[in-house]
Protein backbone atom coordinates (compact mmCIF):
# COMPACT_ATOMS: atom_id res chain seq x y z
CA UNK A 1 0.00 0.00 0.00
CA UNK A 2 1.28 3.65 -0.37
CA UNK A 3 1.97 4.79 3.24
CA UNK A 4 3.87 8.31 4.15
CA UNK A 5 6.61 6.99 7.07
CA UNK A 6 9.53 8.78 8.92
CA UNK A 7 12.27 6.97 8.96
CA UNK A 8 14.88 9.92 11.13
CA UNK A 9 14.04 12.66 13.50
CA UNK A 10 14.80 15.60 11.73
CA UNK A 11 11.58 17.94 10.27
CA UNK A 12 8.84 17.58 8.08
CA UNK A 13 10.69 17.47 5.26
CA UNK A 14 11.85 14.16 6.54
CA UNK A 15 8.36 12.47 5.60
CA UNK A 16 8.72 9.86 3.16
CA UNK A 17 5.80 8.87 0.61
CA UNK A 18 6.56 4.80 -0.11
CA UNK A 19 5.13 1.39 -0.45
CA UNK A 20 4.71 -0.67 2.73
CA UNK A 21 3.22 -4.10 3.72
CA UNK A 22 -0.76 -3.10 4.53
CA UNK A 23 -1.64 -4.43 8.03
CA UNK A 24 -2.83 -7.67 9.41
CA UNK A 25 -5.38 -7.02 12.07
CA UNK A 26 -5.27 -8.77 15.45
CA UNK A 27 -8.33 -10.33 16.71
CA UNK A 28 -10.66 -7.41 17.94
CA UNK A 29 -9.27 -4.91 15.39
CA UNK A 30 -10.80 -3.62 11.92
CA UNK A 31 -8.85 -2.49 8.80
CA UNK A 32 -10.00 0.65 7.10
CA UNK A 33 -9.36 1.65 3.93
CA UNK A 34 -8.26 5.27 4.56
CA UNK A 35 -10.23 7.94 2.19
CA UNK A 36 -8.78 10.78 4.05
CA UNK A 37 -6.84 11.83 6.95
CA UNK A 38 -5.50 15.13 8.80
CA UNK A 39 -2.28 16.75 10.53
CA UNK A 40 -2.14 17.64 14.24
CA UNK A 41 0.55 19.37 15.79
CA UNK A 42 1.60 15.96 17.62
CA UNK A 43 2.48 14.87 13.82
CA UNK A 44 5.20 17.82 13.42
CA UNK A 45 6.21 17.55 16.50
CA UNK A 46 7.13 13.98 16.18
CA UNK A 47 9.14 14.47 13.08
CA UNK A 48 11.39 16.98 15.29
CA UNK A 49 11.35 14.56 17.99
CA UNK A 50 9.58 16.71 20.30
CA UNK A 51 8.00 14.02 21.50
CA UNK A 52 7.89 10.70 24.11
CA UNK A 53 8.29 6.85 22.64
CA UNK A 54 8.67 7.71 19.69
CA UNK A 55 9.82 4.68 17.49
CA UNK A 56 10.54 4.54 13.98
CA UNK A 57 10.26 4.02 11.32
CA UNK A 58 6.62 4.77 11.95
CA UNK A 59 3.16 5.62 9.49
CA UNK A 60 1.93 9.25 11.64
CA UNK A 61 -1.67 9.92 11.79
CA UNK A 62 -4.14 10.24 14.34
CA UNK A 63 -7.04 11.28 11.86
CA UNK A 64 -8.78 9.25 9.48
CA UNK A 65 -12.13 8.74 7.92
CA UNK A 66 -12.93 6.03 5.47
CA UNK A 67 -14.79 2.45 4.78
CA UNK A 68 -14.56 -0.64 7.00
CA UNK A 69 -17.12 -3.64 7.08
CA UNK A 70 -19.18 -2.09 4.37
CA UNK A 71 -19.85 1.56 6.42
CA UNK A 72 -18.60 4.99 6.16
CA UNK A 73 -16.59 5.31 9.57
CA UNK A 74 -14.29 7.85 10.75
CA UNK A 75 -11.27 6.29 13.66
CA UNK A 76 -11.12 7.43 17.58
CA UNK A 77 -7.44 8.10 17.72
CA UNK A 78 -7.09 7.47 21.19
CA UNK A 79 -6.14 3.42 22.69
CA UNK A 80 -6.97 2.33 25.73
CA UNK A 81 -8.37 5.27 27.65
CA UNK A 82 -9.33 3.43 30.50
CA UNK A 83 -12.77 2.97 33.22
CA UNK A 84 -11.98 6.13 34.79
CA UNK A 85 -13.63 9.39 32.95
CA UNK A 86 -11.72 11.82 34.94
CA UNK A 87 -7.99 10.68 33.35
CA UNK A 88 -6.74 8.59 30.76
CA UNK A 89 -4.39 5.47 31.84
CA UNK A 90 -0.54 5.74 31.95
CA UNK A 91 -0.63 3.57 29.27
CA UNK A 92 -2.77 4.84 27.15
CA UNK A 93 -1.68 5.48 23.68
CA UNK A 94 -2.76 7.63 20.46
CA UNK A 95 -2.55 6.36 17.38
CA UNK A 96 0.19 7.73 14.85
CA UNK A 97 3.00 6.83 17.38
CA UNK A 98 4.03 4.10 18.45
CA UNK A 99 1.62 2.28 16.47
CA UNK A 100 1.14 3.12 13.26
CA UNK A 101 -1.50 5.52 11.99
CA UNK A 102 -4.09 7.00 8.96
CA UNK A 103 -0.75 8.67 6.55
CA UNK A 104 -1.45 5.12 4.58
CA UNK A 105 -3.91 3.27 2.34
CA UNK A 106 -5.09 1.13 5.10
CA UNK A 107 -4.64 1.37 9.04
CA UNK A 108 -5.73 -1.49 11.37
CA UNK A 109 -7.64 -0.17 14.77
CA UNK A 110 -9.76 -1.86 17.54
CA UNK A 111 -13.07 -1.94 16.91
CA UNK A 112 -14.63 -0.04 19.40
CA UNK A 113 -12.58 2.87 17.83
CA UNK A 114 -14.26 2.29 14.75
CA UNK A 115 -17.51 4.98 14.48
CA UNK A 116 -20.07 5.68 11.48
CA UNK A 117 -19.62 9.04 10.08
CA UNK A 118 -21.40 11.52 10.55
CA UNK A 119 -23.53 11.39 7.20
CA UNK A 120 -23.44 15.48 6.45
CA UNK A 121 -19.82 15.58 6.40
CA UNK A 122 -17.81 14.25 3.14
CA UNK A 123 -14.28 11.94 3.73
CA UNK A 124 -11.74 15.35 4.03
CA UNK A 125 -14.45 16.80 6.63
CA UNK A 126 -14.57 13.69 8.64
CA UNK A 127 -11.14 13.41 8.59
CA UNK A 128 -10.58 16.69 9.88
CA UNK A 129 -12.84 16.00 13.13
CA UNK A 130 -11.46 13.15 15.48
CA UNK A 131 -8.08 14.56 17.58
CA UNK A 132 -9.19 18.19 17.37
CA UNK A 133 -12.92 18.02 17.62
CA UNK A 134 -12.82 15.54 20.78
CA UNK A 135 -9.83 17.53 22.27
CA UNK A 136 -12.32 20.56 21.81
CA UNK A 137 -15.08 19.18 22.89
CA UNK A 138 -13.69 17.71 26.54
CA UNK A 139 -11.75 21.19 26.91
CA UNK A 140 -15.12 23.06 26.11
CA UNK A 141 -18.01 20.64 27.86
CA UNK A 142 -16.27 18.14 30.05
CA UNK A 143 -13.83 19.59 31.82
CA UNK A 144 -14.63 23.28 31.08
CA UNK A 145 -18.58 23.02 31.67
CA UNK A 146 -19.24 25.67 28.88
CA UNK A 147 -23.09 26.71 29.31
CA UNK A 148 -25.47 28.57 27.04
CA UNK A 149 -25.07 32.68 27.54
CA UNK A 150 -21.64 32.64 29.05
CA UNK A 151 -19.06 34.40 26.99
CA UNK A 152 -15.82 32.48 26.16
CA UNK A 153 -12.42 33.57 25.39
CA UNK A 154 -10.48 30.86 23.19
CA UNK A 155 -6.61 31.89 22.58
CA UNK A 156 -4.54 32.03 19.64
CA UNK A 157 -7.41 30.88 17.07
CA UNK A 158 -6.65 29.76 13.71
CA UNK A 159 -5.18 26.13 14.69
CA UNK A 160 -7.81 22.68 14.68
CA UNK A 161 -8.70 22.52 18.13
CA UNK A 162 -9.11 26.40 18.34
CA UNK A 163 -11.46 26.31 15.23
CA UNK A 164 -13.76 23.54 16.61
CA UNK A 165 -13.76 24.92 19.96
CA UNK A 166 -15.26 28.13 18.36
CA UNK A 167 -17.89 26.40 16.35
CA UNK A 168 -18.96 24.53 19.14
CA UNK A 169 -19.34 27.13 21.25
CA UNK A 170 -21.30 29.07 19.16
CA UNK A 171 -23.67 26.21 18.34
CA UNK A 172 -24.27 25.89 22.10
CA UNK A 173 -25.17 29.30 22.56
CA UNK A 174 -21.37 31.01 24.08
CA UNK A 175 -20.72 34.17 23.06
CA UNK A 176 -16.67 34.03 21.80
CA UNK A 177 -13.82 36.24 21.78
CA UNK A 178 -10.78 35.13 20.21
CA UNK A 179 -7.06 36.34 19.96
CA UNK A 180 -4.56 36.02 17.22
CA UNK A 181 -1.46 37.54 15.35
CA UNK A 182 -3.32 37.28 12.46
CA UNK A 183 -5.75 40.01 11.27
CA UNK A 184 -7.23 37.84 8.84
CA UNK A 185 -7.55 34.64 11.22
CA UNK A 186 -9.86 37.26 13.13
CA UNK A 187 -11.33 38.30 10.64
CA UNK A 188 -12.44 34.27 9.63
CA UNK A 189 -13.09 33.89 13.18
CA UNK A 190 -15.89 36.52 13.01
CA UNK A 191 -17.33 34.68 9.95
CA UNK A 192 -17.86 31.69 12.25
CA UNK A 193 -19.40 33.47 14.90
CA UNK A 194 -16.89 35.19 16.91
CA UNK A 195 -18.13 38.18 18.38
CA UNK A 196 -14.71 39.97 18.89
CA UNK A 197 -11.21 39.60 18.08
CA UNK A 198 -7.90 40.95 19.39
CA UNK A 199 -4.72 41.08 18.19
CA UNK A 200 -2.26 40.60 20.51
CA UNK A 201 0.74 41.14 18.44
CA UNK A 202 -0.19 45.15 17.09
CA UNK A 203 -1.81 45.55 21.01
CA UNK A 204 0.39 44.64 23.81
CA UNK A 205 -2.08 45.59 26.36
CA UNK A 206 -4.76 43.25 24.52
CA UNK A 207 -5.53 41.57 27.96
CA UNK A 208 -7.16 44.95 29.10
CA UNK A 209 -9.16 45.86 26.25
CA UNK A 210 -10.43 42.01 26.78
CA UNK A 211 -11.50 42.83 30.50
CA UNK A 212 -13.14 46.20 29.56
CA UNK A 213 -14.85 44.34 26.75
CA UNK A 214 -16.78 41.73 29.08
CA UNK A 215 -16.80 39.75 31.59
CA UNK A 216 -15.49 36.30 30.70
CA UNK A 217 -16.59 33.15 32.49
CA UNK A 218 -14.36 30.90 30.91
CA UNK A 219 -11.13 30.75 28.78
CA UNK A 220 -9.19 27.75 27.03
CA UNK A 221 -5.73 28.06 26.01
CA UNK A 222 -3.28 25.79 24.69
CA UNK A 223 -0.28 27.94 24.36
CA UNK A 224 1.04 28.08 27.57
CA UNK A 225 3.73 31.00 28.40
CA UNK A 226 2.18 34.71 28.21
CA UNK A 227 -1.25 33.87 27.14
CA UNK A 228 -2.33 31.37 29.97
CA UNK A 229 -0.64 33.67 32.06
CA UNK A 230 -2.67 36.59 31.31
CA UNK A 231 -6.20 34.47 30.96
CA UNK A 232 -6.00 34.13 34.44
CA UNK A 233 -5.81 38.15 34.79
CA UNK A 234 -8.75 38.04 32.71
CA UNK A 235 -11.86 35.94 33.70
CA UNK A 236 -14.42 37.17 35.81
CA UNK A 237 -13.98 36.05 39.63
CA UNK A 238 -15.14 32.26 40.26
CA UNK A 239 -14.81 32.18 36.43
CA UNK A 240 -12.91 28.76 34.96
CA UNK A 241 -9.20 28.97 32.72
CA UNK A 242 -9.13 25.18 30.59
CA UNK A 243 -5.38 24.08 29.50
CA UNK A 244 -5.04 21.75 26.87
CA UNK A 245 -0.89 22.51 25.62
CA UNK A 246 1.60 23.96 25.88
CA UNK A 247 3.39 25.77 22.27
CA UNK A 248 4.94 28.52 23.75
CA UNK A 249 6.29 27.11 27.11
CA UNK A 250 5.66 27.36 30.32
CA UNK A 251 4.26 30.29 32.25
CA UNK A 252 5.19 32.78 35.08
CA UNK A 253 1.91 33.05 36.29
CA UNK A 254 0.85 35.53 39.67
CA UNK A 255 -1.02 33.83 42.40
CA UNK A 256 -2.92 36.17 44.02
CA UNK A 257 -5.42 36.99 41.33
CA UNK A 258 -5.98 32.82 41.06
CA UNK A 259 -6.75 32.71 44.87
CA UNK A 260 -8.23 36.00 45.61
CA UNK A 261 -10.56 35.48 42.49
CA UNK A 262 -11.27 31.86 42.82
CA UNK A 263 -10.38 31.16 40.18
CA UNK A 264 -10.80 27.14 38.72
CA UNK A 265 -7.90 26.15 36.93
CA UNK A 266 -8.42 23.11 34.83
CA UNK A 267 -6.15 20.87 32.77
CA UNK A 268 -7.68 18.59 29.80
CA UNK A 269 -5.71 16.42 27.29
CA UNK A 270 -7.49 14.24 24.38
CA UNK A 271 -10.96 12.74 25.67
CA UNK A 272 -12.40 9.61 26.41
CA UNK A 273 -14.04 7.23 24.50
CA UNK A 274 -17.55 8.85 25.98
CA UNK A 275 -16.51 12.53 25.26
CA UNK A 276 -15.86 11.24 21.55
CA UNK A 277 -19.11 9.65 21.05
CA UNK A 278 -20.99 12.47 22.23
CA UNK A 279 -18.59 14.58 19.97
CA UNK A 280 -19.72 13.32 17.18
CA UNK A 281 -23.96 13.35 18.33
CA UNK A 282 -23.07 16.84 19.00
CA UNK A 283 -21.69 17.01 15.51
CA UNK A 284 -24.26 15.71 14.00
CA UNK A 285 -27.22 17.36 15.63
CA UNK A 286 -25.66 21.02 14.63
CA UNK A 287 -24.36 19.52 11.57
CA UNK A 288 -21.25 21.09 12.42
CA UNK A 289 -18.58 21.32 9.41
CA UNK A 290 -15.06 21.31 10.32
CA UNK A 291 -12.94 24.49 9.05
CA UNK A 292 -10.31 23.46 6.70
CA UNK A 293 -7.48 25.15 5.60
CA UNK A 294 -5.76 23.25 2.97
CA UNK A 295 -6.11 19.80 1.25
CA UNK A 296 -2.70 18.04 -0.09
CA UNK A 297 -2.67 14.50 -1.99
CA UNK A 298 -0.86 11.99 0.14
CA UNK A 299 1.98 12.27 -1.56
CA UNK A 300 2.59 15.25 -0.21
CA UNK A 301 2.29 15.34 3.03
CA UNK A 302 6.02 16.75 3.85
CA UNK A 303 4.65 20.29 2.45
CA UNK A 304 1.45 20.03 4.54
CA UNK A 305 3.52 19.28 7.32
CA UNK A 306 5.74 22.39 6.50
CA UNK A 307 2.64 24.33 6.60
CA UNK A 308 1.81 23.46 9.71
CA UNK A 309 5.02 23.64 11.28
CA UNK A 310 5.05 27.53 9.86
CA UNK A 311 1.62 27.91 12.26
CA UNK A 312 0.52 29.61 8.53
CA UNK A 313 -3.24 27.53 8.60
CA UNK A 314 -6.93 28.16 9.68
CA UNK A 315 -8.25 24.91 10.78
CA UNK A 316 -7.23 21.78 9.58
CA UNK A 317 -4.85 20.41 6.88
CA UNK A 318 -6.60 17.56 5.34
CA UNK A 319 -4.23 14.58 3.11
CA UNK A 320 -6.45 13.28 0.28
CA UNK A 321 -5.59 9.17 0.26
CA UNK A 322 -5.70 7.88 -3.37
CA UNK A 323 -7.86 4.69 -4.19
Amino acid sequence: MKAVRLHKIGGPEDLVFEDVDPPQPAAGEVLVRVRAAAFNHRDVFITQGLYPKIALPRILGSDGAGEAQGREVLVDPLLGWGPDERIWRPDATILGMPRDGTFAQFVSVPQQNVHPKPPHLSFQEAAALPLAGVTAYRALFTRGELREGETLLITGVGGGVQTFALLFAVAAGARVLVTSASDEKLERAAAMGAHAGFNYRTDPEWHKAIRAHAPIDIAIDSAGGEAFARALTIVRPGGRVVTYGGTHGEAAIKLFPVFWNQIDVRGSSMGSPADFAAMLRFVQAHEIRPAIDRVYPLEEAAAAAARMNQAAQFGKIVLDVPS
